[in-house]
């Protein structure tokens, strides 16, 4: 299978059948034996594709009279990726990815459509086909390739500048942040073994570094000996807003992957955390992380953070990152955009089930970190005012909302409380 074979193919799944983005990629790269290059062509096509998907479906039906939900679906994932190199690979001419999807489609049970797909991208090429520059809802979602219910509610919450200025940003590639695990060593020690290993880094803080790997970050010495994990800058800004201590004892009630379990784990080295996921494999790989980290302190375990577990005790810091839209993190996983819009639907009630439940965790005069990565008002804000509507010993401490544009960080939305 050839990179835009296996990128049409991977974004076929994603699309028809509502498969995840990075599943999917990553077993299709694990079945074909590709090079490095190919991997990174493969790789940059279907998330590209996937990313601008609303602008390209533009394109294409301006120059296709049959809608496209009645296309064959892999003529239409060829049609898709194909108009992509088109209009934003740059080094990739456009005969041959006009002559490459042609070949595709006639390979493919789908042949008798090569001729289609051929005049159709001949079509691309010769007509100017400008986006749409104004304000209206169709004319941001186009143009920030985002569909329009997503731009409706941010527009609602934040404005019209603001959403602009964050769909666009988030079409761009994200940085990589990563957290230095100081109980090994210091950030300057390691940007020192980073020089060495000519991998490119900046430090932006004594415990955070941005970094530009040259290859896989889990293969270097540095990530096998536990000098770091990865986590985004909004992730590590809102465990500073706790003010975790040294002796600190801490709950994360929604832990998994583990990030910021691990970062509170390093600032309470004398203290201890205690880290819960709804899934016992997860709380397995939680384990596993801070086997790599060496961190002593933390312990994880299968729960469900809705439902009260008196066996664990009182904490004097909680954390509350909980499920959520994800549209914080669209850069990072487009497929996100694409979700039915009643998929969020029942969130609200999740997130304010595992908020309430979280005070029976919190000793009086400690904290607690409500936290998600989407930019909804009503799984951010309104969720903690109807916590604090009912729990009038609380107190409000501090609230940041996070966005790429603004912070260089993923969207993100952090509040702490503390109990009275």
């Amino acid at each position: 299978m050839n990179p835009r074979q296996l990128a049409a193919k991977a974004l076929n799944k994603v699309t028809s059948e509502g498969a995840y983005s990075n599943l999917v990629l990553s077993a299709l790269l694990k079945e074909n034996e590709l090079s490095n290059d190919d991997k990174a062509l493969a790789t940059a096509i279907f998330y590209g594709t996937l990313d601008r998907l609303v602008t390209v479906d533009f394109y294409l039906k301006k120059l296709i009279k049959t809608p496209l939900k009645k296309l064959k679906p892999y003529t239409l994932a060829v049609l898709r990726t194909a108009t992509y190199q088109i209009k934003y690979m740059s080094k990739i001419p456009d005969s041959a990815a006009v002559n490459e999807a042609v070949k595709l489609i006639k390979a493919s049970k789908e042949g008798f459509n090569a001729s289609f797909v051929n005049a159709v991208l001949r079509n691309l090429l010769r007509s100017e086909l400008p986006l749409p520059s104004g304000n209206s809802l169709y004319d941001i979602s186009v143009g920030c390739s985002c569909p329009q219910w997503i731009v409706s509610i941010l527009i609602r919450d934040y404005g019209t500048d603001f959403t602009r200025g964050f769909l666009e940003n988030a079409l761009l590639s994200p940085p990589i942040f990563i957290r230095v695990n100081t109980q090994k060593i210091s950030a300057d020690g390691l940007l020192k073994l980073f020089a060495e290993k000519a991998v490119s880094a900046e430090k932006i803080s004594d415990t955070a570094l941005l970094i530009k790997p040259n290859g896989s970050l889990e293969e270097t010495d540095e990530y096998k000996n536990g000098l770091f994990f990865v986590q985004d800058l909004s992730c590590q800004k809102a465990i500073e807003l706790l003010g975790v201590t040294d002796t600190s004892s801490v709950l994360d009630l929604c832990a998994a992957p583990g990030g910021k379990s691990f970062n509170a784990a390093i600032r309470a080295e004398n203290g201890r955390v205690v880290a819960c996921d709804l899934y016992e494999q997860r709380a397995g790989l939680i384990e596993k992380g801070a086997e790599r980290l060496g961190l002593k302190n933390l312990t994880a375990k299968a729960g469900d953070a809705a439902v009260y577990d008196e066996t664990l005790g009182l904490f004097d810091r909680i954390i509350c990152d909980v499920p959520c839209s994800g549209l914080g993190v669209i850069r990072r996983k487009p497929d996100i955009k694409y979700k039915p819009q009643g998929s969020f639907e029942e969130l609200t009630k999740i997130q304010r089930d595992i908020l309430f439940c979280a005070d029976k965790y919190l000793s009086v005069g400690g904290k607690l970190l409500y936290s998600t990565c989407t930019l909804n008002r009503q799984e951010n804000r309104e969720n903690v005012d109807a916590f604090l509507k009912v729990h009038q010993n609380y107190t409000l401490l501090a609230e940041e909302t996070f966005s790429p544009d603004k912070d260089n960080t993923d969207g993100f939305y952090a509040a702490v409380l503390q109990k009275g």
